[in-house]
């Protein structure tokens, strides 16, 4: 049936759950899960709960979204070797959050994605998810 799950990720509570969902199903069906994070380019601006509190170097705030990405994705690597389930994980910094989803599905040949409702840090808000189910080609299975 499936042979390749995306997963995008933005670091929630809920897309992690969801992406334990992800690996359940590619456990079931014998595939592949391929996990995503994608994080806004850096800016040297600092952010805390929406609001600027500071200023930071580029290869700080480059620094910052590679460390994070290894944690979500990391996390995601141990729920799939656990389920004995093939995994690859991927991210990237991309203003367009959908678009690099859809993105890494053409590139990857992934055949279904499976995603988050949104998320809380506003990577995925509720307009992402929409516009991947919008402009998606291929099957997309929403938890929330």
């Amino acid at each position: 049936m499936f042979k390749n799950v995306l997963v995008p990720i933005d670091g929630s509570a809920l897309s992690q759950r969801t992406a334990i969902r992800g690996v359940e199903l590619a456990k079931a069906v014998g595939a592949k899960v391929t996990a995503f994070y994608a994080a806004p380019a850096a800016t040297p601006v600092v952010f805390r709960k929406g609001l600027p509190v500071g200023l930071s170097q580029p290869a700080e705030s480059a620094a910052t979204i590679e460390r994070e990405a290894n944690k979500h994705l990391g996390a995601i690597e141990a729920a799939a070797k656990k389920a004995r389930v093939r995994f690859e994980g991927l991210h990237a910094t991309d203003d367009y959050p959908a678009q690099a989803i859809l993105k890494v599905a053409k590139k990857k040949k992934c055949d279904v994605i499976v995603m988050a409702t949104h998320g809380e840090r506003g990577l995925f808000t509720s307009s992402v998810t929409r516009q991947v189910l919008d402009e998606s080609k291929l099957p997309v299975l929403v938890f929330r």
